[in-house]
């Protein structure tokens, strides 16, 4: 379905936000080509059955969520000395060619309506390069969302036989202005990472969304192999009223892996549209996806998980499963896992299931003498077990622990 450019945005208002952080002349124009394409490009595509659409991002009313001109964010970045973690626009003075080589080379800024219109509006963003052999455990990213809207930009390029994780987190913080952003009103977040990954380098990014329940948020993670580089995703969403999550690796160099781990947890009738995506599109490539969520209440989720196996792809590795545990009679789970496979040097194989919480387990704990809601969240806290024990970042995983736990109180 295609869409038309929102009333609000004009070309003046795209310069506007570019002359403001002095950028450079190429992004402007990076700017302008996605705003010219705004009326030709279709949003996301969502899965459909016959007479049901999974989600409905057409129901968005981006005219009313939109407010590009004023975006506020607190972003609180930090690395250790021998690796970037710059906002881009203190990061081009040096990096101006790095960043204009590798932006927009993983993630086409033109991929859909939601990504031109990121690309042409962001404020905020991150820019981490990790020089050639550096190894980088803790790179940082807090940010807080403090207006009706808010578009953020990540870039993240590793040279040879480098290592970097890097967690990152977006909560809500408090209006930036009463008059432009009532307490009542809804929200909209945006936020596009892509990952550029050299020869041998390795890179872990976990993501949690905490946003408040008032917002809708569309994120799109997207990484690109090196040959023997690998990318490790970890993606934890609890917030937000609608969330469109996309986390995708193309394997693009022989002997590369990647891991996507994801958890979510909704409650009340938030609705998660999930996607996890592999290209094997080398050869000796290994993908392991791995998602677990829990539903409350009328809240709903949608999971879709692709693996695409190449033509040219021997000797492919390629693994997923996905479980929902549903906690109510309301609540509603759907889940398409897919192989497409053009190579039959493959190992593959997917799954995914939904279901209730076990009725005998339930009646062994009471019969314990456990209260039910204990032994109900006794059973929650197991059923993530195998997602937490995939997370290699303690941080990450206290963090994520602390607000299921908070989430079942």
């Amino acid at each position: 379905m295609s869409t038309q450019v929102l009333d609000s945005l004009s070309e003046d208002t795209v310069r506007r936000i570019a002359e403001e952080r002095d950028e450079p002349d190429w992004l402007l124009e990076t700017r302008l080509d996605a705003f010219d394409e705004l009326d030709e490009l279709d949003l996301p595509d969502v899965i459909q059955t016959p007479g049901r659409r999974w989600t409905n991002l057409e129901g968005l009313d981006f005219e009313s969520l939109v407010d590009p001109l004023n975006q506020a964010d607190v972003t609180e970045r930090d690395g250790e000395d021998d690796v970037v973690v710059l906002p881009f626009t203190e990061a081009f003075a040096e990096y101006g060619d790095v960043i204009e080589a590798n932006f927009g080379s993983v993630l086409d800024p033109q991929e859909n309506y939601l990504t031109a219109l990121s690309v042409a509006l962001f404020t905020t963003g991150t820019f981490v390069y990790v020089p050639a052999g550096v190894d980088a455990e803790d790179v940082t990213i807090r940010a807080e969302m403090n207006s009706r809207s808010l578009f953020s930009q990540t870039l993240v390029v590793t040279e040879e036989s480098s290592s970097v994780t890097i967690l990152e987190g977006i909560k809500s913080g408090a209006d930036a202005a009463a008059d432009v952003s009532p307490a009542d009103a809804d929200r909209y977040f945006s936020n596009l990472v892509e990952v550029a990954a050299g020869e041998n380098s390795y890179v872990q990014y976990g993501s949690l969304q905490n946003l408040a329940e008032d917002t809708y948020t569309y994120t799109l993670k997207r990484g690109s192999t090196d040959t023997y580089a690998t990318i490790n995703w970890i993606e934890g969403n609890l917030g937000s009223a609608l969330t469109r999550s996309d986390v995708e690796t193309e394997l693009d160099g022989d002997g590369s892996e990647t891991q996507i781990v994801g958890a979510f947890f909704g409650h009340d009738d938030q609705h998660l549209d999930l996607n996890a995506r592999v290209w094997h599109n080398a050869e000796n490539t290994t993908a392991d996806l791995v998602t677990r969520g829990v539903l409350d209440e009328e809240a709903r989720s949608v999971y879709e998980g692709v693996q695409d196996v190449g033509r040219d792809a021997w000797n492919t590795s390629s693994y997923q499963r996905e479980n929902t545990l549903m906690l109510s009679d309301d609540a509603e789970a759907d889940a398409s896992p897919k192989l497409i496979i053009h190579n039959h040097d493959t190992e593959a194989s997917h799954s995914a299931t939904v279901g209730q919480v076990d009725a005998e387990e339930m009646f062994y704990m009471k019969s314990r003498s456990i209260d039910p809601e204990t032994a109900r969240n006794m059973l929650v806290e197991g059923f993530f077990v195998p997602v937490l024990e995939e997370i290699r970042v303690d941080e990450f995983r206290d963090d994520l622990e602390e607000l299921v736990q908070a989430r079942l109180e």
